[in-house]
């Protein structure tokens, strides 16, 4: 076995059990009696002691056994669920994690800054066991006299108690017992050593009539209620010697019933049989089982379950339990059989190969064309909608849902809200949404910044919220979804909204804007992504430093995305960032300048239109052209990049889009589609605006991969100052 792999299989399980116990804490806050929640928490906490202990990991091991004896208080009821405890705990789980980093991971001992936050979480964990002992420790002398209350003769059946908790024995002695040497009534004497009899009744219903009767025979059976704190297999134990020839039937009190069920829960999994799971649970004694799988053999066949019910061997409660365990490790197993796991790496790798295949690909379609042989043509094309379609899986390997992103901000909206004295819920939608890995983890951190922003300027307190009508508890809106080939994410809430004036103050203390300036309301709100821009009237520990925002769109546009904010002044704020949806390989769109080559992603091309000569004037002029009724601005890309060579005798318009946003970028030619393996530029050119990245065609040529959404803004600037310079021109004509 390979331990140092294995080591590594236990710290990604480890940190994916640490954030589902997150979770479950969160959600166990607002539904403190789920028992299914608080059971996950035991067995997720179980499963990494369990698993640290396999690697020698003591430190773990030991923190983590004082937070699972808690939680098994919690589970029992002797703890209460309230913020502190979820507060504890949270802060207990951070801590598991930092063990398993500096532990596992880098081998290390822990510091001594952590051996403090271990020591004030152990006192913390104490302070509550030893609540619940000192709570405890009085009643249990009088349990005795408790259990004894809680009997109840139901005089409609003979010896039948009505008993909460309190194991009930049904004895029915051989009648070779006495004959063998063994005394009944030793038997129920020795039981006073694992407990108290609350009640005995005796039946004599077997008892023949005197004439019949053997005196070495025994006829009589009894029926028993017992307070032990002794488990089944204990009980049952007491009556070894007498079982093969008596009839014995042991019944667990009802909390014993639920103790049994959730141990049935936590055991582990894998591929038990039901009377395996009953004896594991300890609701089964193996004597018990050997017995039920006799009978199963003699007809008629039934299920062993259902004979166990019969024989009143195990409550039907604990067999339906066991078969939902069985059931669930069936679904776990054939889920998890779905799923392996592939290190990153070789995802890269992969991607990089199907890359150069693209490529090479491109390369042999061109070198058929010129050779002008229609069998390697047809044979090119062949492989070409394969290398399509194996991109497609391969990238389809590197996408993954965005709701574990999402989910992990329910924690900082929680403490964060708590710091703020804030009540405020977060909303998740569209967690399912899935894009690129990289994406993933890159986005983090933009969204974090702008949770943050969310709560501390966006949200209002409850008395602000109250006097404007609303509800006292904000709403934090987190949602993703799909829009022309890339994936939007939106950041919204229910606050204040932005104050249009005071932002252009601001921007205009600063210098940011001319006082004369004339800016509608989505520039104005878009200042906040400015460096150094804040409104915050003083300095807190989430922001007010001006720091942030402009690294939010700084990371965001490193990632070919964009971002935007439109706000409603007392109805909130949406900050929504749109993305592509991979790095790695696109769909592009061909297109040439004189000798010059440029790509533009297919999913952003709504159509292509020639530039009669009679509209190439005009549209120069105007900086727009009248499509369809619709005014549509234009960018020449040989202006735009500065392209040598004279003009072309026809022009092209590609239409493009980005969102709600339209535009027509001006080309000499058409090529059509083009598969497009990206190539990041050099810092050099990294500045350079209208340019994502780069990539090579078929006749290994560089193209360059057209940053559509700057230059949709480039072309919407141009045509807005062109129709602000005729207004203009028309009032100083008017004027004169």
């Amino acid at each position: 076995m390979n331990l140092e792999q294995a080591l590594q299989t236990f710290i990604v399980e480890s940190r994916e059990l640490l954030q589902d116990m997150e979770s479950c804490l969160l959600r166990l806050e607002s539904a403190p009696d789920d028992s299914d929640t608080l059971n996950a928490i035991f067995r997720a906490a179980h499963t990494i002691k369990g698993s640290a202990g396999m690697f020698g990991l003591d430190l773990v091991v030991s923190f983590t056994h004082i937070v699972e004896s808690v939680l098994d208080k919690l589970r029992d009821g002797d703890v209460v669920v309230n913020g502190e405890v979820v507060a504890l705990l949270l802060k207990c789980g951070d801590y598991i994690g930092e063990l398993v980093t500096v532990v596992a991971v880098n081998g290390e001992t822990p510091s001594a800054d952590m051996l403090r936050t271990e020591n004030e979480l152990t006192q913390c964990l104490h302070a509550l066991l030893s609540q619940v002992s000192r709570v405890t420790s009085g009643p249990v002398a009088q349990l005795p006299v408790q259990h004894e209350a809680q009997v109840e003769v139901d005089a409609g059946k003979s010896g039948s108690l009505a008993i909460t908790d309190n194991w009930h024995l049904s004895l029915r002695f051989g009648l070779n017992v006495l004959r063998n040497g063994m005394d009944p009534l030793s038997f129920i004497r020795y039981l006073t050593n694992l407990g108290e009899i609350v009640n005995i009744t005796m039946l004599a219903d077997a008892m023949p009539a005197s004439e019949q009767m053997d005196p070495e025979a025994c006829y009589l059976g009894f029926e028993i209620d017992f307070y032990s704190a002794a488990d089944k297999a204990a009980i049952a134990s007491v009556f070894d010697f007498v079982r093969e020839d008596s009839l014995i039937h042991i019944l667990p009190p009802h909390s014993k019933i639920i103790e049994y069920t959730d141990m049935l829960r936590q055991l582990p999994e894998g591929d038990q049989r039901l009377g395996d799971l009953l004896v594991a649970s300890g609701a089964l004694t193996p004597a018990e089982l050997e017995e039920a799988l006799r009978l199963q053999q003699s007809p008629p066949a039934k299920p062993l379950g259902e004979i166990l019910v019969e024989q009143h061997s195990v409550d039907k409660e604990v067999v339906d339990g066991a078969l939902d365990k069985q059931r669930q490790t069936k679904e776990r197993k054939a889920q998890e059989n779905r799923y392996i796991r592939v290190h990153a790496d070789k995802l890269d790798s992969l991607i990089n190969l199907v890359g150069e295949l693209v490529i090479a690909g491109a390369s042999a379609n061109l070198l058929a064309a010129r050779a002008n042989n229609p069998l390697l043509q047809e044979s090119t094309s062949v492989i070409s909608h394969l290398v399509e379609d194996i991109r497609d899986g391969a990238l389809q390997l590197r996408m993954v849902q965005i709701g574990e992103t999402f989910s992990r901000f329910q924690r900082v909206v929680r403490d964060v809200s708590q710091e703020l004295g804030k009540d405020i819920e977060l909303v998740i939608s569209g967690a399912e949404t899935e894009l690129d890995k990289t994406v993933v983890e890159k986005i983090g951190d933009p969204l974090m910044h702008l949770v943050r922003n969310a709560m501390d300027h966006g949200i209002e307190p409850a008395e602000a919220r109250a006097a404007n009508g609303k509800p006292a508890k904000g709403k934090l809106y987190l949602n993703a979804y799909h829009d022309s080939g890339s994936i939007v994410i939106e950041v919204a809430d229910d606050g204040a909204g932005l104050n249009r004036e005071r932002l252009l103050q601001k921007a205009i203390e600063r210098g940011l804007v001319a006082a004369s300036a004339n800016l509608s309301d989505h520039e104005i709100y878009n200042l906040i992504f400015e460096p150094g821009f804040s409104t915050a009237e003083k300095l807190s520990n989430l922001s007010g430093r001006g720091v942030g925002m402009d690294v939010v769109r700084r990371n965001i546009e490193s990632l070919r995305g964009t971002v935007e904010l439109d706000s409603e002044p007392g109805l909130g704020t949406t900050v929504r960032i749109r993305l592509p949806l991979t790095l790695a390989i696109i769909d592009g769109f061909l297109v040439g300048v004189n000798r010059s080559s440029f790509v533009i992603p297919l999913d952003m091309v709504t159509e292509c239109a020639e530039l009669n000569a009679s509209e190439r004037h005009s549209a120069r002029q105007r900086g727009y052209l009248n499509l369809r009724g619709t005014v549509l601005p234009l960018a020449w890309l040989r202006d735009q990049f500065a392209v040598n060579g004279d003009d072309a005798r026809r022009e092209n318009v590609v239409v493009v889009h980005y969102g709600s946003h339209q535009a027509g970028l001006v080309v000499d030619e058409l090529f059509g589609e083009f598969q497009t393996v990206i190539k990041p530029l050099g810092q050099l050119f990294g500045h350079v605006q209208g340019i994502s990245g780069s990539t090579i065609l078929g006749s290994g040529e560089v193209a360059l991969i057209l940053d559509v959404p700057s230059l949709i803004q480039h072309a919407i600037g141009r045509e807005n100052a062109a129709v602000g310079a005729q207004q203009n021109q028309r009032l100083t004509t008017t004027q004169h």
